[in-house]
This record gives C-alpha cells, sequence and structure tokens, in this order.
C-alpha cells in the first residue's frame, strides 16, 4: 500500500486471528498543536484492518473498503500508534473488522470499524 508506505506505517505482524502495524509521531503527520492527524491514523486503521480482512478471504478474492467509522478519543503527542485489527464478521459478501488504536502507555486513543467487500476474480474482471 503506496500511501501507508510513505506516511510510515510498518506491518508487525499478521495473521488471520489479529493483524498489528505501527505508526511512529511526527511533526510532517501532525495538525494544529503537534496533535497527530486524524488521516494518519485512519491510514494506520485501514491499512492494517485491510490486511486483515485480506488473510480470511477465501482463495483468489481481493477487498475493498467499502466503509468505514473511527472514533478518536485521545490525542498523540509523541511516541507511536500501534493498531491490532480483529475480524468481527467474515462473510462470503463482506469482512467486518474492528481495529484498536493505542499509544506507547497501552491507551486508546481511537477505534475504527471498517467493513471490506469480499471481491471474487469474477468481480474484478
Amino acid at each position: 500500500m503506496p500511501l501507508a508506505s510513505h506516511l510510515g506505517v510498518t506491518l508487525d505482524e499478521a495473521t488471520p486471528e489479529a493483524t498489528r502495524g505501527s505508526l511512529a509521531w511526527s511533526a510532517e503527520l501532525c495538525t494544529v498543536g503537534g496533535v497527530l492527524h486524524g488521516g494518519a491514523l485512519m491510514t494506520l486503521a485501514d491499512a492494517v484492518g485491510a490486511v486483515c480482512a485480506y488473510l480470511n478471504l477465501p482463495a483468489g478474492a481481493g477487498t475493498s473498503t467499502v466503509e468505514s467509522k473511527t472514533n478518536f478519543l485521545r490525542a498523540v503527542r509523541s511516541g507511536g500508534v500501534h493498531a491490532t485489527a480483529r475480524p468481527l464478521h467474515v462473510g462470503g459478501t463482506v469482512v467486518v473488522v474492528q481495529t484498536d488504536l493505542r499509544d506507547d502507555e497501552s491507551r486508546l486513543v481511537g477505534q475504527t470499524t471498517q467493513t471490506q467487500l469480499v471481491l471474487t476474480p469474477k468481480d474484478r474482471s
């Protein structure tokens, strides 16, 4: 995922049960007052959640985010953010993933729930 890579998102672990990634705070990713921008946090959650969804797909299928909702709970002004994505529902049409975002002190920074469309080879042709 070029955007996630460009922003500095790293993938730390990837299994169908849980996918983990992280993003370091940097001034270039901030908004007013040195707060990590919500768009950067959403990129982290979307990327890690998409990998989790992908790992739960049938062979040959792909995925695309069709809905995403994020609650921001705490500002991040230093350190890093760590994402853990877990599937809530794995179906033939959609995969729903919940991603928790935590700071370096394990405090909940945000939570994203996203719906990923299951794209079969027939859908992508």
